[in-house]
C-alpha cells in the first residue's frame, strides 16, 4: 500500500461520522481593544449580555449593541486579545457554579478558585442575571436576623428577606458591621456570602481572616473581584454572588449576602458605560445605573411556603463623601432598600463604635422582625437615647439641669455605653436582652462608666449560671415569660451589686 492510499484511508476514517452539508457560522473580528473593553464587528445576530469567545480562549459579554459593532466587556486578561482576532458568539450568557461545593471557598466572580483547596466540586451552573421572585411568590418578612450588635438588634431590627443598606464615609466601620453579622451566624442556619468589589487586597485579606477566625467558614462563600481585577469581573461580582446565594434560598434554606461595596460597583458601571460610548447622565453615570442596582437587590426576598419558605437577606454597603447622603448613588440605594444603617464619622472619631447615627438610621420593616423578648425590653430605648442626645447638646452651654434632667443624662450615658461594642465580638440574643433589661431597670445608673465594659464581659457567664432557664427560652424562640423575666432580673440585681454595693438597698421592681 503506497503513501497516497494510506492517507486516503486515514481521511475516510476521520470523516466517517461526519454529516456532510452546508453550514454557516458567523465570525467577528476585534477592531479595537483597551481598558478591558473590545469593540467587535461582524456578529449581527449577537444578543445583549451574550457570552463571546475570543480566538485565544478569552471570554467577554456583549454590553453595547450598535448598528455595526458590539461593545464587549472582557472577563479575562486584556493582554491576550489583539485587534484582528476572531470572535464567536456562544449563544449563552455568563453562568457561575452554584451548590454546597462552594461553601468554605474563596472564588472569583466566575467561580474559579482563588484559594489552594483544589477545583470547585459543582456541576450545576446558573446565569448571573436571574429574575426576582414575583410578589405572589413572596412571604412576609417576620423572622429576625440577629447581628449580635446591640445598636442594630435593639433599635433597627433586621429580618430574613430584608435589604438593609450600610452607608457612611470611608473607613469608619461599615465592613465591620457586616462581618460581625456574618460571625454572629456561626450557630444559626444562615449561609453567608461575602462579595468584595473593587477592594484593596489588604482589606479583603482582613475580612477573610475574620471570617475564618471567628465565623463558621465552612458555611461561608467569599467572592473576590479586587481593585486589580478587570472591570468586567468587578461588574459581574454582585450578580454572581447573588446567584450563588439564591441556590440556598431556592432550596428552602436561608442565606445572607454582603456586597462590599455598591459605590465602587457603580463607578465600574460608569467606567464601562463611558468606554462603550453610552450616553452619560447625572455625575457622568449612565441612566440605567438605578435599574442595575434595583434588579440586583430585588432578588433578595423571603419566599412563601409554597416555594419552600427560604430567604435571602442582603446587606449592601455604600460609601458617602463627607456624609453626603443626598448624592446620586446613595439616594438611589436608599430608595431601593428597606432601610439604612448610617455611620457617622464624627461619632467614630469620638470613639463610639459602631458609629451608628441613631437619628438618621431606620429599618422600614420595623419591630415585626425583632425577637419578642428584645422588643419588650427595648420599647423606649430609642426615644430615651434621642432625648438624651438633645439634652446633652443643650447642657453643654452651661445650663444647670434639675434632678430629673440629671437622671436622664445619667441613663443616656449608660445607653451610649452599652451601644458601644468591640469588633468581632457579637452578643447572643440572651446577652442583649439581659443588658437592656439591666439598663432599663436602673441597675447601671449607679455604675461608673468605666465599670460597664467589665459588667458586660462577665454577663454571659453569669446568666448561664444563675438564669439558665431564661437563657434557654430566649435562645430557643426569642421569648421570655413573666417568671423567667423575674428570675433574670433577680440574677442581674445580684450581679450588679458586685460592681456597686450601694445598689443592694434599691431592689428592682420586676414589673419595670
Amino acid at each position: 500500500m503506497n503513501a497516497s492510499d494510506t492517507w486516503l484511508k486515514d481521511a475516510q476514517a476521520r470523516l466517517g461520522g461526519t454529516t456532510l452539508g452546508a453550514q454557516a457560522e458567523q465570525i467577528g473580528r476585534v477592531e479595537e481593544v483597551g481598558d478591558g473593553i473590545a469593540l467587535v464587528s461582524g456578529l449581527p445576530n449577537v444578543r445583549l449580555d451574550e457570552l463571546l469567545r475570543f480566538e485565544k480562549g478569552q471570554f467577554g459579554f456583549a454590553q453595547m449593541l450598535d448598528e455595526d459593532r458590539i461593545g464587549c466587556v472582557l472577563l479575562d486578561d486584556v493582554d491576550g486579545v489583539e485587534a484582528g482576532d476572531s470572535v464567536r458568539g456562544t449563544g449563552d450568557v455568563v453562568r457561575v457554579p452554584v451548590g454546597r461545593g462552594l461553601l468554605g471557598r474563596v472564588v472569583d466572580p466566575l467561580g474559579r478558585p482563588l484559594d489552594s483547596k483544589g477545583p470547585i466540586a459543582s456541576d450545576t451552573r446558573h446565569p448571573i442575571e436571574r429574575p426576582a421572585p414575583a410578589i405572589i411568590d413572596r412571604d412576609l418578612v417576620v423572622d429576625p436576623v440577629q447581628t449580635g450588635l446591640v445598636v442594630v438588634d435593639a433599635l433597627f431590627a433586621l429580618g430574613r428577606g430584608q435589604r438593609e443598606l450600610i452607608i457612611g464615609d470611608r473607613a469608619i466601620g461599615k465592613t465591620k458591621i457586616a462581618i460581625d453579622t456574618i460571625i454572629n451566624q456561626k450557630d444559626s442556619d444562615i449561609v453567608c456570602v461575602y462579595v468584595a468589589v473593587g477592594q484593596k487586597s489588604s482589606s479583603v485579606r482582613r475580612a477573610i481572616d475574620a471570617i475564618e477566625g471567628s465565623a463558621a467558614p465552612e458555611r461561608c462563600i467569599v467572592v473576590v473581584a479586587g481593585a486589580a481585577s478587570s472591570p468586567g469581573l468587578q461588574w459581574i461580582a454582585p450578580f454572581a454572588g447573588m446567584t450563588m446565594a439564591e441556590y440556598f434560598r431556592d432550596s428552602g434554606g436561608h442565606a445572607l449576602i454582603v456586597i462590599d461595596d455598591l459605590t465602587k460597583h457603580a463607578a465600574t458601571h460608569r467606567e464601562i458605560a463611558l468606554l462603550t460610548r453610552q450616553s452619560p447622565g447625572r455625575e457622568a453615570y449612565p441612566g440605567d445605573v438605578f435599574y442595575v442596582h434595583a434588579r440586583l437587590l430585588e432578588r433578595a426576598s423571603k419566599l412563601s411556603k409554597d416555594k419552600g419558605g427560604g430567604s435571602l437577606t442582603a446587606l449592601p454597603i455604600a460609601e458617602t463623601d463627607a456624609g453626603n447622603l443626598s448624592a446620586y448613588i446613595p439616594t438611589n440605594l436608599i430608595s431601593i432598600t428597606d432601610g439604612q444603617i448610617v455611620l457617622d464619622a464624627k461619632l467614630f472619631y469620638q470613639g463610639q463604635k459602631p458609629a451608628v447615627d441613631v437619628g438618621t438610621s431606620v429599618s422600614r420593616v420595623g419591630g415585626k422582625t425583632q425577637a419578642h423578648a428584645l422588643r419588650e425590653a427595648a420599647q423606649t430605648l430609642r426615644l430615651d437615647y434621642a432625648q438624651f442626645l438633645e439634652l446633652e447638646s443643650f447642657t453643654r452651654f452651661g445650663g444647670m439641669p434639675d434632678t430629673r434632667v440629671r437622671q436622664q443624662l445619667t441613663r443616656g450615658a449608660r445607653i451610649r455605653a452599652i451601644l458601644d461594642q468591640i469588633q468581632h465580638a457579637p452578643l447572643r440574643l440572651a446577652d442583649e436582652v439581659a443588658l437592656v433589661l439591666a439598663l432599663q431597670g436602673g441597675l447601671l445608673d449607679a455604675l461608673p462608666l468605666p465599670a460597664i465594659p467589665g459588667f458586660r464581659k462577665g454577663l454571659a457567664e453569669m446568666i448561664d449560671r444563675d438564669a439558665a432557664d431564661a437563657v434557654a427560652m430566649m435562645q430557643k424562640d426569642g421569648t421570655l415569660d413573666d417568671d423567667a423575666k423575674k428570675a433574670l432580673l433577680g440574677a442581674l440585681e445580684k450581679y450588679a451589686t458586685s460592681f456597686a454595693p450601694e445598689l443592694a438597698a434599691a431592689p428592682v421592681d420586676p414589673a419595670t
